[in-house]
C-alpha cells in the first residue's frame, strides 16, 4: 500500500498542480538535484580539468565524483568505463559512430529489435549505410516477448552487433538482457543495451548483463537534461576512435596531429556540463535512499490500478501484456475513434500530463498495426488518486468527443 506522499520532494509538483504521469519522455527533479546543480554554480563554477586554482580543482572534483557515482550504480568496473555524454541518443551515436563504423564491413549484420526507440535504430542505419553492412530486425510478439526462435534467426554467424532496449518505452516490457548477452557473445558479436527506460525504475548491473555497452539519459532518473551516460568495456573502448575532437580530449597535439588522452575523457571533447553531473549524481544518491525495491512496488501498484481501471472502459485498449508487471510503469492505450492527439487535449484540459503519438517508435506501432498511442508513465511520486483521475478523464473522452459514451 502506497503510504509516503514523495510529491513533497519536488519543487514543481508543488507549485504546479498538475498531474504529471509523462515520466517516460522525462521526470521530475527533486529538490536535492536543483540544489546539487544550484550549489556546483555558485561554489564550484569553473572549467573542470583544466585550472590548478582551487575553483578549477573543485569543479574537476565534482564532475570526476559524479563519474564515481554512476560507476557504482551500474556496477562498473572502472570510472574509465563511464563516458558522460549528453543523453542516450549522444551516447549510441558515439557507439555507432566509433565502434560500428571502425568495426563493421560490407555482409556483416546489426540485429536490431523492432521495439527500440528511434535514437537506437537511426544510428545503426547509418552505420550500416557507411560500412555495407545489414540492418536485421528482431520481430516481437504483440506483448513484446522476443522468442528463441526470433533470437535463433536473427543472431547468427553475420552478426557483428545487436542493439535492445532493456524495457520498451511503448510496452514497458523488460527484455532479457543476460540471456541475449550470451547468444550475443556466443556468435562473436557485441550487444549494446538502450537503458534509458531501465534505469529509473530497476537496479543495472553491467557484469552480471554483461553488456558491452550501455547508455542512459539523467533527465529520465531524475537528473539534469544535457547530461548522460555511456558505459563500455574498457578493452572496447580503448580500441576505439574519438567520437568528437576538440579540447581536453587530447594529450598532446602537433601541426600533424594529436595523441588522444586515456579513457574516459578521450571521448569527452569540450567544456563538459559538469554541473549537471553533479546533478546526475544527486539524482542517484535519491534513488539510492529510496532503494528500487520500494520503487518498483510503489509503480506496480500504480500501473495495476491504472489498468484494472481501464479495463472497465468500453472502446478502451492497452497495447502489450495484460499482466501489470510486464509494463514498468508505461501504459500505452487507444480509445476507438479518438485520434490520441485528441485523447491528450481533452486530459490536458482536466489538468493530467500524458504523452500522444508515435512515442519515436514507429517501426514497433506499424509492426502492430497501432500507429498512435496516448501512454501514460507512472514514477514512485505519482499517486493512486492520481492514477483515480486519470481513468476518470479517459472515462470520460468519447462522450466530450461527442459519442455519447
Amino acid at each position: 500500500m502506497i503510504e509516503k506522499n514523495y510529491k513533497e520532494d519536488f519543487p514543481l509538483l508543488q507549485t504546479n498542480k498538475t498531474i504529471y504521469i509523462d515520466n517516460a519522455a522525462t521526470a521530475q527533479k527533486p529538490a536535492v538535484v536543483i540544489e546539487a546543480e544550484k550549489r556546483f554554480y555558485e561554489e564550484s563554477n569553473a572549467n573542470p580539468l583544466r585550472g590548478f586554482y582551487p575553483l578549477s580543482l573543485a569543479a574537476t572534483e565534482a564532475y570526476e565524483d559524479a563519474r564515481k557515482v554512476v560507476r557504482d550504480f551500474i556496477h562498473a568496473d572502472s570510472e574509465k568505463e563511464i563516458i558522460f555524454t549528453r543523453n542516450t541518443t549522444e551516447s549510441l551515436n558515439l557507439v555507432a559512430y566509433s565502434y560500428a563504423c571502425s568495426h563493421l564491413k560490407a555482409g556483416d549484420e546489426i540485429a536490431v529489435s523492432i521495439m527500440e526507440h528511434h535514437s537506437n535504430i537511426l544510428p545503426w542505419q547509418m552505420a550500416a549505410r557507411m560500412t555495407g553492412a545489414t540492418v536485421r530486425y528482431l520481430n516481437c510478439e504483440k506483448d513484446g516477448t522476443l522468442t528463441d526462435e526470433t533470437f535463433a534467426a536473427g543472431i547468427n554467424e553475420k552478426t557483428k552487433l545487436v542493439a535492445i532496449g532493456q524495457v520498451s518505452n511503448v510496452l514497458g516490457c523488460v527484455n532479457p538482457i543476460k540471456k541475449i548477452s550470451k547468444l550475443v557473445h556466443a556468435v562473436g558479436a557485441v550487444i549494446v543495451v538502450d537503458a534509458a527506460q531501465s534505469a529509473p525504475h530497476m537496479p543495472i548491473d553491467v557484469k552480471d548483463l554483461d553488456a558491452d555497452f550501455l547508455a542512459f539519459s539523467g533527465h529520465k532518473l531524475m537528473g539534469p537534461m544535457g547530461i548522460g551516460v555511456l558505459y563500455g568495456k574498457e578493452a572496447l573502448l580503448e580500441e576505439m576512435p574519438p567520437f568528437m575532437t576538440g579540447g581536453e580530449m587530447i594529450q598532446s597535439v602537433t601541426t600533424e596531429g594529436a595523441v588522444w588522452a586515456e579513457l574516459p575523457h578521450k571521448f569527452e571533447a569540450g567544456t563538459v556540463n559538469a554541473a549537471g553531473a553533479a546533478g546526475l549524481a544527486a539524482a542517484i544518491s535519491y534513488i539510492n535512499k529510496i532503494g528500487f525495491e520500494t520503487i518498483e512496488q510503489r509503480e506496480l501498484e500504480l500501473t495495476r490500478h491504472a489498468m484494472e481501471g481501464l479495463a472497465k472502459i468500453p472502446h478502451v485498449h492497452v497495447i502489450g501484456s495484460e499482466d501489470p508487471a510486464n509494463h514498468t510503469g508505461i501504459v500505452a492505450f487507444t480509445i476507438d475513434n479518438v485520434h490520441p492527439h485528441d485523447v491528450s487535449e481533452i486530459m490536458a484540459a482536466d489538468g493530467i500530463d500524458v504523452r500522444a503519438g508515435h512515442h519515436c517508435a514507429q517501426p514497433l506501432l506499424t509492426y502492430l498495426k497501432v500507429y498512435n498511442t496516448t501512454r501514460a508513465s507512472f514514477m514512485f511520486y505519482n499517486t493512486i488518486e492520481e492514477v483515480d483521475a486519470f481513468v476518470e478523464s479517459v472515462a470520460n473522452v468519447r462522450r466530450r468527443m461527442g459519442y455519447g459514451e
